[in-house]
């Protein structure tokens, strides 16, 4: 009744690993072992070469790669990253890598964050003001990945893979005469897993999720046979998950219009959505196009010649034979 999708990473294996172990415990004849609450529950994964559905961003895709460049090129990032331009010299010079910039900016504050929740000590730079400045452009760095410029192409071409493997699993739920027994679908994953799907669902606070959040999809038939579909988002331990609305509709959404509102951000052929025309394809197709050209208005101009001879040429004079002569 459950399935369970990890990345092939220690981190999200262990997390789902030990979530399910609080879900599931065993009971009757599932306790193998009366000193052990635990049972074992099968987690799948896929090498992380091969990872096209959690991992984010997804590469290699040259169209989203062209994105970023025009995002880093966007009012928008262009002057935060002015106005930050001094905080960003003073990050690199303490810590000593030589490029630190919007981009990058949020390993910093990782690092330190880690260390400070594990009660070390911070080096003397780092006070409460440069925490909450990194925090600041932490979360600008993720908004980056997946929005500021060309949110909806974007999110074809990272967030929404994902929302199509869901609303397929939600269409396939709802589908009575399949005789789907699965109960839950769980996904195990990463921070950008969630930037990513947010985005797409144009649902995401601009914030980083914090670690252990979890961003809920339940599938309801009401009265009237109808399906709908409700979001939550849990980001916060100690309180009930935060109701999500997608823009466009209510809270509890009827699964077709939440269907029709998410098709926009659902890529239809992925790799064929990833590819640009490459500068030298569109030299060589502009060239050939101009030899092929100029041949023509040869062919052309040689063809209108021949027909201008032939109609200027006087008429001449046409032997005819004597058959009298020849008979003599």
């Amino acid at each position: 009744q459950i399935f369970i999708r990890s990345t092939d990473c220690d981190r999200t294996l262990m997390s789902a690993e030990a979530n399910l172990a609080g879900l599931y415990p065993p009971e009757g004849q599932q306790m193998f072992n009366p000193n052990i609450s635990w049972q074992p529950i099968p987690v799948h994964t896929v090498p992380e070469a091969e990872e096209k559905l959690l991992k984010f961003p997804l590469t290699p895709c040259p169209r989203y790669e062209q994105l970023q460049n025009e995002t880093r090129h966007s009012a928008e990032y262009v002057n935060k990253t002015k106005e930050n331009w001094q905080f960003l010299r003073m990050v690199a010079n303490e810590t000593g890598i030589r490029d630190v910039s919007l981009e990058c900016v949020w390993s910093v504050y990782d690092t330190l964050f880690c260390e400070q929740a594990h009660k070390m000590d911070l080096p003397v730079w780092v006070t409460p003001d440069v925490m909450s400045h990194l925090k600041e452009l932490k979360d600008f760095g993720f908004e980056f990945l997946f929005g500021i410029h060309s949110r909806v192409e974007k999110a074809r071409l990272q967030g929404g893979v994902l929302l199509d493997h869901i609303r397929k699993n939600l269409t396939k739920a709802a589908n009575l005469s399949a005789h789907q027994n699965l109960k839950l679908i769980a996904y195990s994953a990463h921070d950008t897993t969630l930037v990513a799907l947010q985005m797409a669902l144009d649902v995401y606070n601009k914030i980083q999720a914090p670690y252990a959040s979890c961003h809920l999809f339940e599938l309801y038939q009401e009265d009237d046979g109808n399906f709908s579909v409700e979001m939550f988002f849990r980001n916060e331990t100690g309180k009930e998950p935060f109701p999500l609305t997608i823009p466009g509709c209510q809270h509890k959404c009827p699964l077709q219009r939440f269907l029709e509102l998410t098709d926009p951000v659902v890529p239809q052929d992925w790799e064929q959505e990833c590819q640009v025309a490459s500068p030298t394809h569109d030299t060589e197709l502009f060239v050939g196009l101009a030899v092929c050209g100029s041949i023509l208005l040869l062919l052309i101009i040689l063809l209108l010649t021949v027909l201008f001879r032939i109609q200027s040429q006087p008429p001449g004079y046409r032997h005819v034979s004597n058959e009298g002569e020849e008979q003599a």
